[in-house]
């Protein structure tokens, strides 16, 4: 989402809504801010247009969130994130890993201990880097992925 798709304090793009529309399932994702989400994403959940007449009811969700802070509340964004999937009548789908560090594993899954939807954390780097994923992050999500996709296919069964 951009700032040019925002009119008047609105988010709105035709092509991708629709997009949105045929889709199986929709996986949410902001960073958070401030212990919130962006602000551009704010604007899209405030286009309550697909709200009005529940066309996203009974479609599957689950979300995900990144900040430079290993907390950065982020917890609040995934909880915004999966309210607005429950005002839609969605399906969320939680993560289903345990943290790597509950088993002395050191592949990183879930490294940040969420389960309502991945968390992910990457530092600050001041000299203008673009900021690195961490590995266990990158399988987190590959590995919520794939959840979502089975959830799926179960629910259209």
């Amino acid at each position: 989402m951009t700032g040019e798709q925002i009119t008047d304090g609105r988010w709105k793009d035709d092509t991708i809504m629709e997009k949105l529309n045929q889709a199986d399932a929709i996986v949410f994702g902001s960073p958070t801010y401030m212990g919130g989400v962006a602000a551009q994403f704010k604007s899209f959940i405030d286009n309550a247009g697909v709200w009005f007449d529940q066309g996203w009811k009974d479609k599957i969700a689950g979300g995900f969130t990144h900040s430079s802070s290993p907390s950065g509340d982020k917890e609040g964004t995934l909880l915004y994130l999966a309210t607005h999937a429950a005002q839609q009548s969605m399906i969320w789908v939680s993560i289903g890993d345990l943290p790597s560090n509950y088993f002395g594993k050191d592949d990183g899954v879930n490294r940040l201990g969420a389960f309502i939807g991945v968390m992910g954390q990457s530092a600050i780097d001041m000299s203008g880097k673009p900021p690195e994923i961490e590995s266990g992050d990158a399988l987190t999500a590959q590995r919520y992925g794939e959840r979502i996709a089975i959830a799926t296919q179960r629910w259209q069964k």
